[in-house]
């Protein structure tokens, strides 16, 4: 089970204790919300694309969506998320619980600077109904990122 993964992840740093478990779905960033009573904006949603035929990560915030000339002057390439049904094969974990801990070997992961607006934030754990809130530091130190990134734009 993936949200395993990210707890074993989290052992070595001695937080595996913060995962919250929820008895509702945080699947998308309006459940989440819901779910941990506050605003959409402050979870940070985990997007999977393929960049030069690798899996790529980027958090980003719950209102922030990608910009596409943003993103092709970062990664020269358009962008192209993972089909569906390979993300869990690719990332190691299922759609709905995609997070930036516990993944597969050499998978480079991005912040957007949307979410720096926050000073915490919400990232999944690994499963439709998990959740841990991180200071924008921490989410920093435990994804590993290589890179904040600005290739988005804030929903209107």
């Amino acid at each position: 089970m993936s949200i395993e993964k990210v707890r074993e992840y989290f052992k070595q740093y001695k937080i595996d204790n913060r995962i919250m478990e929820l008895d509702v779905s945080s699947a998308t960033v309006e459940l989440a919300a819901k779910a941990l009573n506050c605003e959409g904006k402050r979870i940070a949603k985990t997007l999977s694309f393929i960049v030069q035929d690798k899996p790529v990560l980027i958090v980003t915030a719950g209102d922030a969506k990608i910009d596409n000339s943003k993103y092709k002057s970062y990664f020269h390439t358009k962008a192209k998320m993972i089909p569906y049904e390979e993300v869990e094969n690719m990332t190691g974990h299922k759609v709905g619980g995609v997070c930036p801990f516990g993944i597969k070997d050499g998978i480079d992961v991005f912040l957007d600077n949307s979410l720096k607006r926050f000073n915490t934030v919400f990232p999944a754990c690994g499963s439709a109904n998990s959740a841990i809130e991180f200071t924008i530091d921490e989410l920093e130190k435990y994804s590993k990122a290589k890179n904040w990134v600005d290739v988005c734009k804030i929903a209107e």
